[in-house]
């Protein structure tokens, strides 16, 4: 008999990608289709949902072209997670979807702020008030198209998007809710004291449910439209935040992961409700427990900024540049001769939450050149994983005992050993490359009826670890250092961030 599979789809910021996984977590076959995205204004990002919806078709066309759809007994969804859509009551988008990148709404997270309070809104989102989540562009929204927002049946996110073209049902994920910032996290329902106010009351968002509940059946159009035959399982999975941790297995106490992807974000689950400034909390997708998230706009960006713009390179037409940069980062010691860097190039969120604040390398002498500044960039990083990783395990009075990395810069052995070193503890990288697919294929997979429930989807599904590096004594002890002084920059540079915005703000303005 053919093995059965399931199909976990990551529907991120560029890209949807529907990868068909089996029962031991490795990818049989996957598609991939591009999605684009608009820059209407200055700070504005927005997609077309109707791109959400043909993004996802193609990628699972892809796989349904490669493998017998019969095969396919369930189907759940990774999402970027904060961006959403208003749609009429026939599903179909009244404007463009803003995305969670987006920069509108600044002001609005002020007014709300002065209208709860900084420890009203965190206490029921898990979230410190930020531009991000969808709550402070629903209130953009209801100060500059009021007449979208009345006449909008819904308000959605992507997984429920998909969920709704998928099988008509209007569903979701918590763990794909309770990113939009409206979610009562203790509560698990959909906060009338934030929505009301802007003349939304809870019912107009798609019901959420538990990560692994089959939400519905495939549609006749939507197989149609996809390859998959009708009736097939589409099973809530949850943020493709979330969704890495748990394709990295983290859903007990001990184990962290990092994903170095475009941006730097972590995760340490959590058994019960905590809330902190240092921390977003988060729905775990394994149903039980939260996760305690660190999120840095920063990773990967940062090296592609380093590459193409500070050193002048084309690390598109030159990938070995990247190499090249790292053996001459590897040659300079902890703490780059001096040269310590705050990798806030595009504002900081946890633990300051100041859209304001930015990069900065301090301590520039004659001696530093590219192999510094890169070393230094890296070790930005890390230290502020560093800092908010002990802020949890502080709360939490439980140590984390070994980190996972994911994403694009795990596969640099020096990143990896910087950030051994800088936390002291063991850094494993995962030989899953995509494991917010995976991570959604475990809730297909216990949709499916394959395993008994998430923690024995996620003992069979994960676990493959490529390498184990381990931290050094003595360079962990230079980092400790290191990150001393790191933890005093940011009070000492707070108002005159807050200044030099002010200074810009005056200049274009001109």
């Amino acid at each position: 008999m053919t093995e059965p599979l399931v199909i976990g789809i990551d529907s991120s910021t560029t890209a949807t990608k529907a990868i068909a996984w089996d029962r031991s977590g490795q990818v049989v076959v996957e598609g991939r289709a591009k999605l684009p995205m608009a820059n209407p204004a200055p700070g504005w990002f927005e997609q077309d949902p109707e791109d959400w919806w043909a993004s996802a078709a193609e990628a699972i066309r892809q796989v349904t072209a490669a493998v017998d759809p019969a095969r396919i007994e369930a189907l759940s969804i990774a999402n970027q997670r904060e961006t959403f859509a208003v749609l009429d009551q026939e599903g179909n988008a009244l404007r463009p979807g803003v995305l969670w990148l987006d920069e509108r709404c600044g002001e609005d997270v002020h007014l709300l702020v002065q209208r709860h309070g900084v420890e009203a809104i965190r206490r029921i989102t898990g979230k410190t008030p930020d531009p991000t989540p969808a709550l402070y562009g629903l209130s953009w929204l209801a100060r500059h198209e009021p007449e979208i927002l009345a006449r909008a049946a819904h308000v959605v996110e992507v997984h429920g998007f998909l969920t709704h073209r998928l099988t008509g049902e209007r569903a979701t994920s918590w763990a794909s809710a309770d990113p939009l910032g409206v979610y009562d996290m203790a509560a698990r329902s959909y906060s009338a004291e934030l929505t009301s106010p802007l003349g939304l009351g809870p019912d107009r968002f798609f019901d959420a449910r538990r990560p692994g509940e089959v939400l519905g059946q495939v549609t006749a159009v939507a197989a149609r439209a996809t390859g998959l035959l009708e009736g097939t399982r589409v099973v809530a999975g949850g943020g493709d935040g979330q969704c890495g941790g748990l394709g990295c297995g983290v859903i007990e106490t001990g184990r962290a992961y990092c994903n170095l992807g475009t941006a730097t974000v972590s995760g340490v689950w959590a058994g019960r409700y905590m809330v902190d400034a240092g921390w977003r909390t988060m729905n775990s997708v394994s149903g039980e427990g939260f996760i305690n998230e660190l999120c840095l706009r920063t990773g990967t960006f940062l090296t592609d900024w380093f590459v193409n713009n500070l050193f002048g390179l084309d690390g598109a037409a030159d990938p070995e540049a990247y190499q090249r940069l790292e053996a001459e980062a590897a040659s300079v010691p902890v703490g780059s001769c001096g040269l310590l860097l705050t990798p806030w190039w595009l504002g900081s969120m946890t633990p300051y939450w100041d859209n304001e604040a930015r990069g900065v390398m301090i301590g520039l002498s004659a001696e530093h050149g590219r192999g510094h500044f890169y070393r230094a960039m890296m070790e930005g990083i890390a230290l502020e994983q560093a800092l908010g990783i002990g802020k949890i395990e502080a709360a939490l009075g439980v140590p984390v005992t070994e980190i996972v990395a994911i994403g694009g810069g795990s596969r640099s052995d020096l990143w990896c050993q910087i950030l051994a070193d800088s936390i002291g503890r063991p850094v494993l990288r995962s030989s899953t490359v995509e494991a917010s697919s995976l991570g959604a294929g475990i809730c297909a997979a216990v949709g499916a009826g394959w395993f008994d429930g998430m923690k024995e989807a996620v003992a069979s599904m994960t676990g493959r670890i490529e390498r184990r590096i381990e931290p050094d004594a003595l360079r962990h002890d230079r980092y400790r250092e290191l990150l001393a002084l790191f933890e005093r920059l940011y009070p000492q540079l707070r108002s005159i961030y807050a200044d030099l915005a002010a200074f810009k703000q005056k200049g274009s303005s001109r």
